[in-house]
């Protein structure tokens, strides 16, 4: 069996976030939708050590932008499935102007997490309570990801990287 570091980082700052999430839906469940909150945090994370809070940030602000298209749809009142389908559109445009592409993931799945709702539930109240699930996942993301690589210093290699690729082929 082979030891492999970015690997086991990864796993540590996934089960890390997850747990996090399960200890605030137990003292916080009135007002964060724990699986939303797990949704965020795990986009947040990558398995990339040398660029893992940068990268953690762009999926942030991409998160953020999913939310802010997400919770103006709300007031547009556009029916479903067309408001996800805009919401999307929407927001990978606003992702590619401000140079997000890398995170583009992150805000759609923030769009898509604001915009579903069971029906009969307030659409308001459970919308503002996955706006804070995904603020949540994502501010715990960035703090185990800054954890890891600016507290700890674990600088795992960037999987798939040019130096592994090289190494493979000599």
């Amino acid at each position: 069996m082979v030891f492999d570091k970015t690997l086991t980082v990864y796993i540590a700052k996934c089960v890390s976030g997850i747990l996090l999430c399960s200890l605030l839906a137990v003292f916080f469940q009135e007002w964060i939708d724990y699986s939303w909150s797990l949704i965020s945090v795990v986009l947040v994370l990558s398995p990339e050590g040398t660029d893992a809070v940068t990268l953690s940030v762009s999926r942030i602000k991409a998160n953020f932008v999913g939310a802010v298209v997400g919770v103006m749809l709300l007031f547009s009142q556009v029916p479903s499935p067309w408001n996800i389908a805009v919401g999307a559109a929407l927001s990978l445009f606003i992702c590619y102007q401000l140079k997000l592409q890398a995170a583009a993931r992150s805000t759609l799945a923030a769009v898509i997490i604001i915009l579903l709702h069971h029906e009969g539930a307030n659409l308001w109240s459970a919308a503002l309570g996955r706006v804070g699930a995904v603020i949540t996942g994502c501010i715990l993301g960035l703090i185990i990801t800054y954890i890891f690589h600016s507290v700890i210093k674990i600088n795992a290699p960037a999987m798939n990287s040019e130096a592994d690729k090289k190494e493979k082929e000599g």
